[in-house]
């Protein structure tokens, strides 16, 4: 055995022990410990110390075709994460590396080293953010925004679920190529943090605010591109507003996760052939090949102070995870929802 940490400590696990109806409960849930594993050739060891808490998590526990298998019952439950390497028997990865990859929900994560990415944290860059804006939620804000959304200088922009992770970051990017930016979230505060720290132009509160109302005084000429983290109702409302040739772009779906019923399809989906519009969704794996290219865009606007990352970071342990998730679902998360391991 290579440069390893020696394999005494237990392995704190989270796994699926049922397919949730509704908001997962306690009973989704199976805490478990095993053995640290040792790897074997080509293999190596990570000691979780951050968890990605992701909306995208609720589909995946749910059986059924998506762009990722689901979550198998008695499996770890799927999550990003960020780590240090423990024990390694990989010629590319040594101990004391720090990593990215889908670890799961768990303290020690194997590795054949494949998916995994090397970062550096510093003290002007803390390690949850590259599971944030130097991560796959910068990556999702970008090329859903420049891709998918082909987004050109002066358009109007509306993005909801805007106080979230990638919303916001969605929302700042549109505002360096020069657009106009209104945020759609729910409460003052928020709504006061994307227009007085982050520059959005206007930002709508879904919980007080007729949002289609609301849309018409804050984009009165239009939708260019709706960035959509919600759907449902304001879905609805954003297609009442598109300009001709407009772009919705379909990044999540949030108020209809936890549906114990099909939500009904959208009702306004007829202003697309109106005003030749387009509504397309998109996975951000599916961009791989490229998160390189976005990863220097997004830090250089960053070290330049053009772009702001916020990380909504929880302390706790492996077994805290189920707690911390349902913070998404509340809508209690400003920025990226991140457990930080410290036990």
């Amino acid at each position: 055995m290579g440069n390893s940490e020696r394999n005494t400590t237990v392995n704190h696990q989270v796994r699926l022990a049922a397919r949730p109806t509704g908001t997962p409960g306690p009973e989704v849930w199976e805490h478990t410990t095993e053995p640290v594993p040792v790897p074997g050739p080509g293999r190596l060891v990570v000691r979780v110390s951050h968890i990605s808490l992701d909306p995208a998590m609720r589909g995946w526990m749910n059986a059924g075709r998506s762009y990722v298998p689901p979550v198998e019952i008695g499996a770890v439950m799927r999550a990003l994460g960020l780590g240090e390497v423990v024990a390694s028997e990989h010629p590319d990865f040594a101990v004391g590396d720090v990593v990215t990859g889908i670890f799961g929900v768990q303290s020690h994560a194997e590795s054949d080293g494949s998916g995994l990415q090397k970062v550096a944290p510093t003290g002007d860059v803390p390690p949850e953010r590259y599971l944030a804006l130097l991560g796959m939620t910068g990556m999702t804000a970008y090329f859903g925004l420049f891709d998918v959304g082909a987004l050109a200088e002066g358009e109007t922009v509306v993005v909801s679920g805007a106080a979230g992770a990638v919303g916001s970051v969605v929302g700042q990017l549109a505002k360096i190529k020069g657009c106009r930016v209104v945020g759609i979230a729910g409460g003052p505060e928020k709504c006061a943090w994307l227009v007085d720290e982050l520059g959005f132009d206007a930002a709508i509160d879904y919980r007080t605010e007729d949002v289609r109302k609301a849309l018409r005084s804050a984009a009165p000429d239009g939708i260019d591109v709706y960035f959509d983290n919600v759907g449902g109702e304001i879905l609805d409302a954003a297609l009442t507003r598109l300009r001709r040739g407009a772009r919705v772009v379909i990044c999540g779906s949030i108020s209809t996760y936890n549906a114990t019923e099909p939500p009904p399809g959208p009702s306004n989906y007829m202003s697309l052939l109106v005003n030749r519009a387009r509504m397309e969704g998109f996975v951000v794996f599916d961009y791989a090949d490229r998160y390189g290219e976005a990863a220097a865009e997004l830090s250089g606007w960053l070290a330049q102070g053009r772009i702001r990352s916020r990380e909504d970071v929880v302390d706790g342990t492996v077994d805290d995870f189920p707690d911390v998730l349902l913070r998404l679902f509340r809508g209690e998360n400003t920025g990226k929802l991140v457990l930080r391991l410290t036990g």
